[in-house]
């Protein structure tokens, strides 16, 4: 049971502590996100892992909605290979020119082989495979 101001700490924290919404080096030298959230010793739970994930694919969809109009209009399989691909960045994404031409057009078999035709394939392995699959069997 709760004895104490939740919000009342909450702000004194904030105004303590410091509000980051970027990774920085504390007084102690220990990265830190947050309100004193030492991630270096402390970490994450799994639990936050999945908000920010839910934050990100949100923030993601957006952004592909403005990048690339005609992603919605792909099946479920192609949109999500098209978020877990913009994982690295949509800005990043965009360069795969050829294969969102492809994509464009419903040549999805020669969207899977530009994707697989990558500097990114590489540096992925088996992901890769895995999204040029979805990609071109929708």
């Amino acid at each position: 049971m709760t004895t104490y101001d939740v919000l009342a700490l909450r702000r004194e924290l904030i105004r303590d502590e410091g509000l980051k919404l970027k990774p920085y080096r504390c007084t102690a030298g220990k990265l830190t996100i947050g309100v004193g959230r030492n991630i270096e010793d402390r970490g994450i739970t799994a639990d936050e892992a999945m908000v920010l994930l839910d934050n990100d694919i949100v923030v993601i969809a957006a952004e592909l909605d403005r990048a690339i109009p005609f992603w919605r209009k792909l099946s479920d399989a192609r949109q999500r290979a098209l978020i877990n691909m913009a994982m690295m960045g949509v800005p990043r994404l965009l360069g795969f020119k050829r294969m969102l031409y492809a994509l464009s057009i419903g040549d999805y078999p020669g969207a899977a082989a530009e994707a697989l035709n990558s500097k990114w394939a590489g540096q992925v392995g088996d992901r890769a495979i895995r999204l040029a699959d979805m990609i071109r069997r929708g």
